[in-house]
């Protein structure tokens, strides 16, 4: 039989992974993936759900985009390592919020997006991909990396379905709020 992995706010967490002005302006779906990234962390902050953020050699690929930097928690971990789960204590933090469902947004699909996954799957957590959040400059490697990590384990979804699986009912206090937000990201398209 097999169990069921459902979204709750209470035990997620959402990581925005190496979205760089370098590495985006070679990503064909970077307004995409920056609308729809915005819109989960904007709804993570309504919530109450945490949300952590790497950037992969930030020397190199620059900073964060203004448009998600904004949203995010200062001094944002830099790594060498693709995976999240290589800087520094990275993962021993992620572990000390006690929140099993992980939502991983960003780029590249294939590369830091999919080791990071794969580790997070290790260590025994549930990793949740919402496809129109992620983004990697050829499509080939998007499709078969989501491909390979759904047979992983991790569970493909879309940034609107997180969105009302953490609100999960029409009498939720924030309901309007989140609802704001999804007419808001509709209207950006």
């Amino acid at each position: 039989m097999t169990t069921i992995k459902r979204l709750k706010a209470d035990d997620s967490a959402v990581i925005a992974i190496d979205i760089q002005d370098k590495l985006l302006v070679k990503i064909p779906t970077a307004h995409e993936l920056v609308r729809n990234t915005g819109f989960i962390l904007d709804v993570a902050h309504t919530l109450g759900v945490p949300v952590r953020a790497t950037e992969q050699y930030p020397q190199g690929l620059g900073p964060t985009t203004a448009e998600i930097a904004r949203r995010l928690p200062p001094s944002l971990p830099a790594k060498t390592a693709f995976s999240c789960c290589g800087a520094e204590t990275f993962l021993e933090e992620l572990e000390m919020l006690r929140k099993p469902n992980v939502v991983l947004v960003g780029m590249e699909t294939h590369v830091c997006v999919s080791q990071t996954a794969l580790d997070l799957l290790q260590a025994g957590l549930h990793v949740f991909l919402p496809v129109d959040a992620l983004a990697a400059r050829q499509r080939i490697d998007h499709d078969t990396a989501l491909r390979r990590l759904e047979q992983a384990g991790a569970i493909l979804t879309t940034v609107e379905t997180v969105a009302f699986e953490w609100v999960a009912d029409a009498k939720h206090p924030q309901f309007k709020a989140v609802s704001a937000l999804v007419i808001g990201r509709s209207q950006a398209s």
